[in-house]
């Protein structure tokens, strides 16, 4: 699930392959904005056919809890 979000970032948002990790914070290490996050959100819904709960979403602070988030809700 990991590999397949790093995919998103990468060649969906042109983030750096080297700043991507499953530890790496949405916001401090990759420095999303919130539009950014709300379009990594969007993506992975319509990629996975999974819906991200509102409540949820300020529990996702790494790369790592959105894969986890995902594999949890298939």
């Amino acid at each position: 699930m990991f590999e397949q979000i790093k995919e998103i970032l990468i060649n969906e948002m042109h983030f750096d392959p080297e700043q991507i990790t499953p530890g790496t914070e949405l916001i401090s290490g990759l420095g999303m904005n919130s539009l950014e996050l709300a379009d990594l959100i969007v993506m992975c819904e319509d990629r996975f056919g999974i819906v991200f709960a509102d409540e949820d979403l300020p529990s996702l602070l790494t790369l790592g809890d959105v894969a986890a988030y995902i594999e949890s809700h298939k």
